[in-house]
């Protein structure tokens, strides 16, 4: 059995009171998955990793496994999960215990279907142009308290209108946004802030800017986070794009910028129309030209189309403004060094490498082929004859990616066609499913 030597790192964490490291990594829709290992086989576990089936990647959040590539059709063979170092950090919720991600392998090879993997992809397309990504999440959920006389058994936690932005106990009587907020910086999140959103019981929590695998690192840690902090106070949160018929979305903002090899933001151009660099342009062209493929990526479930609409503040139509938060990209109105764009099209329930990776792989595009961008919108952005229309659906989505060969080159055939294997099964079982809906709508009077 392979040993690395990590003597000084086991060390260094006996003396701070670790015994365990929980070693995780995304599957393919973005649930944390992994094992916590007592910190004497750490040596054994950085030699030859950690052994997972790799059909892993393709099991539904009911637990079956779909069929995709590589992983029943081949017998369900092992994949090794290596700890990344680099990204060890404390669990602060879990006494005694740390936290890093790992990297995927297959016989020896990178996981293609990996999430991580694929934000590395990508980052190395845009450093062939001498660029970064540089990307800020924002991230709304919905947190939920149990409630045995509910028939989903839970209920809005805090459930009163108007606390938009409100602080303190009177839309969070339990002070959780708080402790989330602390525990997150004391795991080296960096967070920025934390609010009360729109709707009942939801809020929403931003991460700082930083280069896109390590924002895509954080966002998804950011997110097992508040999940596990939420249950260990008997609630339950979710990042359900629209959990209630009678409330919004939770959404999943992305702030993009791009910088050269000197750290130099290249989005914006005091000279440029709109103050935006040809560079900043032609990424915001990319994003448009690709958005509805993006949607697929983005808006990666069922439900997640239940979000959009008039008059919703989440995106119906591929469009662009000047700080326009009924445009699909909003251009913030800050120039210099934090010229950028944010890409409001996704939802909470996106895989953060996904979503990064896809919009990164449109701006590679679009700044690969100096596209421009159609005059920006003016006005309220929910008019149909403005703008093209966002796929309405999930199999409208994702017909639009399987078509769109330029941005399938730069994700990989092999991820998008695991995806889109994942996706389509998932469309499939849905159609067989009877809803409550259904039932309401006709089993009385039909």
């Amino acid at each position: 059995m392979e040993h690395v030597d990590v003597s000084g790192v086991v060390e260094e964490l006996r003396a701070r009171g670790i015994d365990v490291i929980r070693v995780s990594y995304p599957d393919l829709i973005g649930v944390d998955r992994g094992r916590d290992v007592l910190i004497d086989e750490l040596p054994s576990v950085m030699g030859h990793g950690i052994a997972f089936c790799r059909a892993i990647y393709h099991t539904t959040p009911r637990g079956d496994v779909v069929p995709v590539q590589g992983g029943l059709e081949s017998g369900l063979p092992d994949i090794a999960a290596h700890p990344d170092l680099s990204t060890l950090t404390d669990l602060p919720w879990e006494p005694g215990a740390a936290w890093c991600l790992a990297d995927t392998t297959s016989v020896g090879d990178p996981a293609m279907e990996s999430p991580r993997g694929l934000a590395r992809r990508v980052s190395a397309r845009l450093g062939e142009l001498g660029l970064s990504a540089i990307i800020g999440p924002e991230l709304e959920f919905y947190v939920m308290e149990p409630d045995e006389t509910c028939d989903r058994g839970w209920k809005r936690y805090a459930d009163e209108p108007g606390n938009v932005y409100v602080v303190g106990r009177k839309g969070d009587p339990r002070g959780i946004l708080l402790t989330m907020l602390r525990f997150m910086r004391d795991a080296q999140l960096q967070v920025t802030a934390a609010n009360h959103e729109f709707s009942p019981g939801q809020f929403e929590i931003n991460l700082n800017h930083s280069e896109l695998l390590d924002a895509a690192d954080r966002a998804f840690r950011m997110k097992s986070a508040v999940q596990e902090i939420a249950r260990h106070q008997g609630l339950l949160a979710t990042f359900m794009a629209k959990p209630f018929n009678d409330e919004g979305g939770s959404g999943f903002h992305l702030h993009l910028s791009l910088v050269d090899a000197e750290g130099t933001n290249v989005f914006g151009d005091p000279g440029g129309p709109d103050g935006l660099s040809q560079t900043g342009r032609s990424a915001v062209a990319g994003v448009m030209a690709h958005a509805a493929a993006l949607a697929a990526l983005l808006n990666p479930t069922i439900n997640s189309y239940k979000r959009f609409g008039p008059d919703t503040l989440a995106p119906w139509l591929i469009d662009w403004g000047m700080d326009n938060r009924s445009a699909m990209v909003r251009i913030p109105p800050e120039r210099g060094g934090a010229s950028r764009m944010e890409v409001r099209l996704g939802d909470a329930t996106a895989n953060p490498y996904i979503a990064m990776a896809a919009v990164s792989a449109a701006v590679y595009l679009g700044v690969r082929d100096k596209l421009e961008p159609p005059a920006p919108l003016q006005g309220y952005g929910y008019d149909p004859e403005s703008a093209p229309m966002l796929p309405q659906s999930l199999p409208e989505a994702l017909d639009a990616l399987e078509a769109d060969t330029e941005l399938i080159e730069v994700l990989g055939e092999f991820f998008v066609n695991s995806f889109l294997t994942y996706k389509r099964n998932e469309v499939e079982r849905f159609s067989r499913s009877v809803t409550d809906w259904e039932f309401r709508e006709y089993a009385y009077h039909l």
